[in-house]
Protein backbone atom coordinates (compact mmCIF):
# COMPACT_ATOMS: atom_id res chain seq x y z
CA UNK A 1 0.00 0.00 0.00
CA UNK A 2 2.94 2.48 0.70
CA UNK A 3 4.58 1.73 -2.43
CA UNK A 4 0.98 2.39 -4.38
CA UNK A 5 0.14 5.50 -2.84
CA UNK A 6 3.73 7.04 -3.12
CA UNK A 7 3.67 6.27 -6.71
CA UNK A 8 0.36 7.70 -7.03
CA UNK A 9 1.91 10.95 -5.23
CA UNK A 10 4.60 10.90 -7.83
CA UNK A 11 2.06 10.68 -10.71
CA UNK A 12 -0.25 13.83 -9.59
CA UNK A 13 2.73 15.64 -8.55
CA UNK A 14 4.23 15.33 -12.31
CA UNK A 15 0.90 16.50 -13.95
CA UNK A 16 0.63 19.03 -11.54
CA UNK A 17 4.05 20.50 -11.83
CA UNK A 18 3.83 20.21 -15.53
CA UNK A 19 0.70 22.70 -15.86
CA UNK A 20 2.23 24.98 -13.13
CA UNK A 21 5.27 25.04 -15.04
CA UNK A 22 3.36 25.82 -18.36
CA UNK A 23 0.78 28.79 -16.55
CA UNK A 24 4.33 29.73 -14.90
CA UNK A 25 5.19 30.94 -18.17
CA UNK A 26 2.81 34.00 -18.50
CA UNK A 27 2.11 34.87 -14.92
CA UNK A 28 4.71 35.38 -12.57
CA UNK A 29 5.78 32.42 -10.18
CA UNK A 30 4.58 33.95 -6.73
CA UNK A 31 1.05 34.87 -8.14
CA UNK A 32 0.68 31.05 -8.94
CA UNK A 33 1.80 29.50 -5.78
CA UNK A 34 -0.19 31.72 -3.62
CA UNK A 35 -3.33 31.06 -6.10
CA UNK A 36 -2.48 27.55 -5.95
CA UNK A 37 -2.61 27.54 -1.99
CA UNK A 38 -5.82 29.34 -1.70
CA UNK A 39 -7.33 26.91 -3.43
CA UNK A 40 -5.67 23.94 -1.46
CA UNK A 41 -6.71 25.51 1.72
CA UNK A 42 -10.52 25.71 0.74
CA UNK A 43 -10.40 22.05 -0.46
CA UNK A 44 -8.20 20.70 2.36
CA UNK A 45 -10.63 22.81 4.69
CA UNK A 46 -13.77 20.95 3.62
CA UNK A 47 -12.12 17.74 3.77
CA UNK A 48 -11.22 18.50 7.31
CA UNK A 49 -15.20 19.43 8.07
CA UNK A 50 -16.37 16.32 6.15
CA UNK A 51 -13.20 13.79 8.16
CA UNK A 52 -14.71 15.18 11.83
CA UNK A 53 -12.82 19.09 12.25
CA UNK A 54 -9.59 20.15 13.73
CA UNK A 55 -8.56 17.83 17.05
CA UNK A 56 -5.90 17.38 19.18
CA UNK A 57 -3.09 16.60 19.54
CA UNK A 58 -1.81 19.24 18.09
CA UNK A 59 1.95 17.62 17.29
CA UNK A 60 1.08 17.74 13.57
CA UNK A 61 0.83 21.80 13.92
CA UNK A 62 4.79 22.90 13.82
CA UNK A 63 5.56 20.08 11.31
CA UNK A 64 2.83 21.64 9.14
CA UNK A 65 3.63 25.11 9.39
CA UNK A 66 7.32 24.31 8.81
CA UNK A 67 6.48 21.76 5.73
CA UNK A 68 4.30 24.94 4.21
CA UNK A 69 7.27 27.19 3.97
CA UNK A 70 9.99 24.51 2.93
CA UNK A 71 7.29 23.25 0.32
CA UNK A 72 6.55 26.91 -0.83
CA UNK A 73 10.31 28.00 -1.09
CA UNK A 74 10.36 24.86 -3.30
CA UNK A 75 7.51 25.24 -5.60
CA UNK A 76 8.69 28.95 -6.50
CA UNK A 77 11.85 27.83 -7.17
CA UNK A 78 11.04 24.95 -9.17
CA UNK A 79 8.33 26.47 -11.29
CA UNK A 80 10.96 29.64 -12.11
CA UNK A 81 12.92 26.48 -13.27
CA UNK A 82 10.28 24.71 -15.05
CA UNK A 83 9.42 28.16 -17.16
CA UNK A 84 12.92 29.49 -18.01
CA UNK A 85 14.50 26.38 -18.89
CA UNK A 86 13.81 22.86 -20.72
CA UNK A 87 11.00 20.96 -18.40
CA UNK A 88 11.85 17.97 -19.38
CA UNK A 89 15.65 18.81 -18.42
CA UNK A 90 15.78 20.89 -15.32
CA UNK A 91 12.85 18.92 -13.69
CA UNK A 92 15.04 15.59 -12.83
CA UNK A 93 17.47 17.34 -11.29
CA UNK A 94 15.21 18.92 -8.40
CA UNK A 95 14.80 14.98 -7.02
CA UNK A 96 18.11 14.77 -6.12
CA UNK A 97 17.06 16.38 -2.95
CA UNK A 98 15.36 13.32 -2.10
CA UNK A 99 18.92 12.24 -0.66
CA UNK A 100 17.86 14.30 2.14
CA UNK A 101 14.88 12.41 3.96
CA UNK A 102 16.77 9.09 2.64
CA UNK A 103 19.74 10.04 5.08
CA UNK A 104 17.79 10.89 7.49
CA UNK A 105 15.21 7.99 7.43
CA UNK A 106 18.20 5.72 7.42
CA UNK A 107 20.66 7.64 10.39
CA UNK A 108 17.17 7.45 12.44
CA UNK A 109 17.18 3.77 12.53
CA UNK A 110 15.37 2.54 9.09
CA UNK A 111 16.97 -0.43 8.00
CA UNK A 112 15.84 -1.22 4.44
CA UNK A 113 16.70 -4.41 2.52
CA UNK A 114 19.81 -4.61 0.60
CA UNK A 115 17.28 -5.26 -2.54
CA UNK A 116 15.77 -1.99 -1.73
CA UNK A 117 18.65 0.33 -1.02
CA UNK A 118 20.19 -1.21 -4.06
CA UNK A 119 16.62 0.31 -6.20
CA UNK A 120 16.93 3.76 -4.10
CA UNK A 121 20.57 4.12 -5.81
CA UNK A 122 19.37 2.57 -8.83
CA UNK A 123 16.82 5.14 -8.99
CA UNK A 124 18.99 8.44 -8.07
CA UNK A 125 21.15 7.23 -11.04
CA UNK A 126 18.29 7.25 -13.49
CA UNK A 127 16.93 10.42 -11.95
CA UNK A 128 20.80 12.05 -12.84
CA UNK A 129 20.64 10.16 -16.34
CA UNK A 130 17.44 11.80 -17.19
CA UNK A 131 19.30 15.14 -16.28
CA UNK A 132 22.34 13.79 -18.81
CA UNK A 133 21.93 16.68 -21.15
CA UNK A 134 21.93 19.78 -18.85
CA UNK A 135 25.09 18.42 -17.20
CA UNK A 136 26.69 18.66 -20.72
CA UNK A 137 26.79 22.54 -20.79
CA UNK A 138 24.19 22.01 -23.66
CA UNK A 139 21.70 24.57 -21.32
CA UNK A 140 22.37 27.43 -19.46
CA UNK A 141 22.96 26.78 -16.24
CA UNK A 142 20.96 29.22 -14.00
CA UNK A 143 17.62 26.96 -14.15
CA UNK A 144 19.57 23.82 -12.85
CA UNK A 145 21.31 25.90 -10.18
CA UNK A 146 17.67 26.57 -8.86
CA UNK A 147 16.13 23.07 -9.74
CA UNK A 148 18.93 21.95 -7.55
CA UNK A 149 17.85 24.86 -4.58
CA UNK A 150 14.09 23.47 -5.07
CA UNK A 151 15.53 20.08 -4.48
CA UNK A 152 16.63 20.74 -1.48
CA UNK A 153 13.31 22.69 0.05
CA UNK A 154 11.73 19.45 -1.21
CA UNK A 155 13.57 17.04 0.58
CA UNK A 156 12.94 18.89 3.55
CA UNK A 157 9.38 19.32 2.92
CA UNK A 158 9.29 15.23 2.60
CA UNK A 159 10.64 14.65 6.22
CA UNK A 160 8.43 17.74 7.63
CA UNK A 161 5.31 16.13 6.46
CA UNK A 162 6.46 12.97 7.10
CA UNK A 163 6.78 13.70 11.15
CA UNK A 164 3.33 15.80 10.86
CA UNK A 165 1.32 12.40 9.31
CA UNK A 166 2.09 10.83 12.39
CA UNK A 167 -0.78 12.38 13.91
CA UNK A 168 -2.38 13.41 11.34
CA UNK A 169 -1.75 13.50 7.48
CA UNK A 170 -4.53 15.33 6.66
CA UNK A 171 -4.27 18.02 9.48
CA UNK A 172 -0.49 18.89 8.65
CA UNK A 173 -1.57 19.21 5.06
CA UNK A 174 -4.29 22.02 5.84
CA UNK A 175 -1.46 23.60 8.39
CA UNK A 176 0.81 23.99 5.41
CA UNK A 177 -1.73 25.26 3.07
CA UNK A 178 -2.67 27.87 5.74
CA UNK A 179 0.48 28.71 6.45
CA UNK A 180 1.34 29.28 2.69
CA UNK A 181 -2.10 31.37 2.16
CA UNK A 182 -0.97 33.75 5.47
CA UNK A 183 2.16 34.45 3.78
CA UNK A 184 0.91 35.42 0.32
CA UNK A 185 -1.80 37.22 1.42
CA UNK A 186 -0.02 39.49 3.39
CA UNK A 187 2.19 39.90 0.51
CA UNK A 188 -0.41 40.55 -1.76
CA UNK A 189 -2.07 43.54 1.03
CA UNK A 190 1.59 45.07 0.78
CA UNK A 191 1.96 45.24 -3.18
CA UNK A 192 -1.86 45.90 -3.41
CA UNK A 193 -2.33 42.86 -6.18
CA UNK A 194 -3.89 39.63 -6.93
CA UNK A 195 -1.90 38.86 -9.54
CA UNK A 196 -4.19 40.04 -12.83
CA UNK A 197 -5.09 36.45 -13.39
CA UNK A 198 -7.89 35.98 -15.38
CA UNK A 199 -11.33 33.26 -15.53
CA UNK A 200 -9.12 30.83 -17.61
CA UNK A 201 -5.74 31.26 -15.44
CA UNK A 202 -8.09 30.36 -12.11
CA UNK A 203 -9.04 26.95 -13.84
CA UNK A 204 -5.52 26.23 -14.33
CA UNK A 205 -4.41 26.86 -10.66
CA UNK A 206 -7.87 25.02 -9.70
CA UNK A 207 -5.99 21.98 -11.85
CA UNK A 208 -2.32 22.37 -10.10
CA UNK A 209 -4.15 22.85 -6.83
CA UNK A 210 -6.19 19.66 -6.21
CA UNK A 211 -3.28 17.65 -8.05
CA UNK A 212 -0.84 18.76 -5.67
CA UNK A 213 -3.30 18.67 -3.13
CA UNK A 214 -3.78 14.69 -3.63
CA UNK A 215 -0.36 14.34 -4.00
CA UNK A 216 0.55 15.46 -0.69
CA UNK A 217 -2.36 13.77 1.04
CA UNK A 218 -1.24 10.39 -0.68
CA UNK A 219 2.59 11.00 0.57
CA UNK A 220 1.02 11.88 3.76
CA UNK A 221 -0.41 8.86 4.21
CA UNK A 222 2.26 6.22 2.66
CA UNK A 223 4.78 7.71 5.22
CA UNK A 224 2.33 6.27 8.07
CA UNK A 225 2.57 2.58 6.05
CA UNK A 226 5.99 2.26 5.02
CA UNK A 227 9.68 3.55 5.50
CA UNK A 228 10.31 7.45 4.98
CA UNK A 229 13.67 6.07 3.21
CA UNK A 230 11.44 4.50 0.44
CA UNK A 231 8.19 6.57 -0.11
CA UNK A 232 9.84 9.72 -0.42
CA UNK A 233 12.11 8.22 -3.12
CA UNK A 234 9.40 6.72 -5.21
CA UNK A 235 7.19 9.80 -4.30
CA UNK A 236 10.44 12.07 -6.16
CA UNK A 237 9.90 10.13 -8.82
CA UNK A 238 7.35 12.99 -10.19
CA UNK A 239 10.31 14.86 -13.04
CA UNK A 240 9.63 11.48 -14.71
CA UNK A 241 6.42 12.24 -15.52
CA UNK A 242 7.20 15.84 -16.29
CA UNK A 243 9.08 15.10 -18.41
CA UNK A 244 7.34 12.23 -20.76
CA UNK A 245 4.61 15.06 -20.07
CA UNK A 246 6.56 17.71 -21.73
CA UNK A 247 7.56 14.72 -24.59
CA UNK A 248 3.98 14.07 -25.76
CA UNK A 249 2.69 17.54 -25.35
CA UNK A 250 5.38 20.07 -26.22
CA UNK A 251 7.55 17.58 -28.41
CA UNK A 252 10.59 18.15 -26.13
CA UNK A 253 13.34 16.03 -27.59
CA UNK A 254 14.55 13.42 -25.62
CA UNK A 255 17.81 12.60 -25.87
CA UNK A 256 19.27 8.50 -25.80
CA UNK A 257 20.77 9.30 -22.35
CA UNK A 258 17.44 10.89 -20.95
CA UNK A 259 15.62 7.77 -22.16
CA UNK A 260 17.93 5.48 -20.57
CA UNK A 261 17.47 7.22 -17.22
CA UNK A 262 13.82 6.83 -17.15
CA UNK A 263 14.56 3.16 -18.11
CA UNK A 264 16.81 2.95 -15.41
CA UNK A 265 14.50 5.14 -13.01
CA UNK A 266 11.38 2.91 -13.56
CA UNK A 267 14.09 -0.36 -12.98
CA UNK A 268 14.83 1.31 -9.65
CA UNK A 269 11.08 1.72 -8.69
CA UNK A 270 11.10 -1.90 -9.72
CA UNK A 271 13.72 -3.46 -7.11
CA UNK A 272 12.53 -1.02 -4.25
CA UNK A 273 8.85 -2.62 -5.20
CA UNK A 274 10.20 -6.54 -4.99
CA UNK A 275 12.52 -5.76 -1.42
Amino acid sequence: MAIFLSLLSSLMWGASDFAGGLISKRKPVMVIVGWSATFGLVLSTAAVILSGGWHGPYGWLPWGIAAGGSGSFGLICYYYALANGTMGVVAPVTSLGVVIPVAVGILSGESPSRVTVTGIVVAIIGVVLTSGPEFSGGASPGPVIVATLAGFFFGGFFVLMAHGSEDSPLLTLWAMRATVVLAFAAAALVRRTTGGMRPNDYLWVLGVAAGDLGANLTFGIATTKGYVSITSVLSALFPVVTVLLARVVLDERLRRVQIAGVVVTMAGVALISAG
